[in-house]
């Protein structure tokens, strides 16, 4: 006798409840339903048999009302452009469609096609809205399948915009789908002459060289061939080695096109060696990812090296928050958004720099430009306040001391002033290289990090986890290497240090009353909102950084911070995952808002409504501060002591 009633039948498809549940225990996140739970989702449930090729959803169409899960067969997901189809990705056995919908989305994105005859069951969305409103632990379930970063289409709930196809496809579609492989290749000892007609025949705009054991070794462009041997005058008798690119990089088929375009924005290279299994497979280059999309954050990055004036680098830059309406596309995680942002940023405000030297003389030392705060942990969002210093080398006397207290001082006023034409305002705290404060020898900065970790002051302690935020941007690395390896030396085993972070840390409570209710501004001009950055951001930013100063880990990224330290740290180690998805969610929720503001024509903000939101946003976002509560008790646990 079956446990969960009868079977029923629907397209020719005869299902077993029994058999259903059996299935769905494999399938997450039904298989972690209590059996009241699950009988509750399946009531209704029926099937459908899908003929190979046959629609299943369609773009633009009317909304289903059921969750289709794939028991047999499989799909695909295409986007069509112009009478081109354009693959997203596949769905196989035990795999959901339409999850997204429901948490709001009605219609689908993208045309779903039968790839094989496929059987899929059937249930009716009301019924899992229904559990998911009625049932705190089913809810939590499909929460954290909702906010899993390994699902490209989590958090589609906290975006309110229209997009593009284009703009979905570059989160969605992986690199193998889309590179080339038809591939010229050659050994390396052949002549550039030989190159040349090599690409010529194979009509290719690039040749591969291999090695003995046939792995990609280098790699010759028409525009090496160009700027390299014709505007050089160079032999084409001479060795093809003398002009190929040795310093290659490379993707795997199955990593997605962002981060294919973070790669090349990271290197400065327009191809891409694709590897599958550790072989050669294919080539990626900028001009198909730009056909893919539409355009490119590539292109921006192009305009931005080859301007040769900040002048010049002022209508560029505002073309940067258009990249953000590119990036914010179906299913992608803010950090991955925050970390293409910041490179774009990054060349900004390096070619800023440059060209600002390049105006004086030499330096008389070396240096580095630091930035620190969000741009220091890689987590800018619009641009913000400036935040940055120089560490330059110690001078060898005082006439070097002299020359270089009054380059530095010169430059540094010089790079604010432009860093404000392109966008970059400056800091209301005064945190930058302009100040005097913060442009010094390496020997001064050292005595800073003794200073401030001996008597740490609410000031010591905020100069200290200020500066431990950040990160050489242009210049000399090593600099900025020796001071944070001295400034740790001082931290280590400091616990007063160390007590005094942990009270910062739990500074910013985050804003949920007795009642579970959010605590929001009770007036002025934010009244009855929530301020994401305040009371979400950065208390795990700040508990995040804690950890790190206790284990001595030096990576400034929030996200990177509880990565690295979830096998060593015991707090972290409990709620690694619940940190990670809280951060996510909540900064995507900012990013979007602050999106919607800039697109309205406002200035960008962190305050948001909570009668706004989703009842799933709002249960997550209060599960994300829970989160947050519960480890700021257990850091005044550790600290109670020292707390302030």
């Amino acid at each position: 006798m079956s446990l969960y009633g009868t079977s029923f039948s629907r397209g020719c498809v005869v299902v077993i409840l029994d058999e259903v549940v059996l299935f769905l225990r494999k399938v997450p996140p039904f298989q972690f339903l209590s059996d009241r739970a699950l009988k509750g989702a399946i009531k209704g449930i029926v099937s459908e048999f899908y003929p190979k090729g046959s629609v299943i959803a369609t773009v633009g169409g009317p909304g289903d009302e059921y969750l289709f899960v794939i028991r047999k067969g499989g799909a695909k997901r295409s986007l069509y452009r112009e009478g081109e189809e354009t693959l997203v990705d596949y769905r196989g056995e035990g795999e959901v469609i339409g999850y997204l919908s429901l948490f709001g989305e009605d219609v689908p994105w993208t045309n779903i096609t039968a790839i094989d005859d496929t059987i899929c069951y059937l249930l009716r969305k009301d019924r899992i809205k229904g559990l998911i409103d009625t049932d705190d632990e089913a809810r939590k379930l499909f929460s954290k399948s909702f906010l899993h970063p390994l699902n490209k289409n989590a958090v589609k709930d906290a975006q309110n915009f229209t997009y593009s196809c284009g703009e979905k496809i570059l989160f969605s579609t992986r690199v193998g789908d889309i590179a080339m492989r038809n591939l010229a290749t050659a050994p390396q000892d052949i002549s550039i002459r030989e190159a040349a007609r090599l690409m010529t025949q194979r009509r290719t705009g690039s040749l591969i060289f291999l090695d003995a054991a046939g792995a990609p070794i280098g790699i010759v462009t028409d525009s090496d061939l160009r700027d390299k041997v014709v505007s050089q005058g160079r032999d084409v008798n001479e060795p093809v080695s003398t002009v190929m690119t040795s310093s290659i990089h490379s993707v795997d088929a199955g990593d997605y096109c962002y981060e294919a375009v973070l790669m090349m924005i990271k290197n400065n290279v327009h191809h891409l060696i694709v590897m599958k299994e550790q072989r050669l497979w294919g080539i990626l280059t900028n001009h198909d990812l730009m056909l893919l999309q539409g355009t490119s954050p590539l292109a921006i990055v192009k305009d931005i090296e080859s301007q040769s004036s900040v002048n010049g680098l002022i209508p560029v830059s505002g073309k940067i928050n258009g990249v953000y309406n590119m990036l914010l596309s179906d299913g992608a995680r803010a950090g991955n958004v925050l970390r293409i942002i910041t490179e774009i940023n990054d060349r900004l405000v390096r070619k800023v720099i440059t060209l600002t030297e390049e105006d004086l003389s030499p330096p008389p030392v070396a240096y580095a430009w630091i930035v620190f705060g969000s741009e220091g942990r890689k987590e800018q969002t619009f641009k913000t306040d400036q935040d940055n210093a120089v560490i330059y080398g110690d001078p060898a006397d005082e006439l070097e001391a002299q020359a270089a207290h009054d380059y530095f001082a010169r430059f540094s006023v010089l790079v604010r002033d432009n860093l404000l034409k392109v966008g970059f305002p400056p800091c209301p705290g005064n945190y930058m290289a302009s100040n005097p404060i913060w442009r010094q020898p390496l020997k001064t900065w050292k005595k800073y990090a003794a200073n401030w970790t001996a008597t740490p002051s609410s000031k010591a302690v905020l100069n200290t986890v200020t500066i431990f935020d950040s990160r050489t941007i242009n210049g000399d690395e090593s600099l900025l290497t020796a001071f944070r390896e001295h400034l740790q030396s001082h931290i280590t085993g400091n616990r007063l240090l160390l007590g005094n972070v942990a009270s910062l840390s739990i500074k910013n409570a985050p804003p949920i009353g007795f009642l579970k209710a959010f605590v929001v501004e009770k007036s002025g001009e934010h009244k009855d909102m929530l301020n994401l950055k305040v009371k979400g951001v950065a208390p795990i930013v700040d508990l995040a950084r804690l950890f790190a100063l206790e284990k001595g880990v030096g990576i400034t990224s929030t996200l990177k911070r509880i990565e690295s330290l979830a096998d060593t740290h015991s707090i972290v180690k409990e709620y690694a995952e619940e940190l990670i998805h809280a951060f996510e969610f909540i900064m995507l929720l900012r990013i979007q808002h602050q999106f919607e503001k800039i697109r309205r024509g406002l200035p960008p903000d962190n305050f948001i409504r909570p009668d706004k939101l989703t009842n799933l946003q709002k249960r997550t976002v209060r599960e994300a501060f829970q989160i947050i509560s519960k480890i700021q008790g257990m850091v005044i646990e550790r600290y109670r002591e020292m707390i302030w």
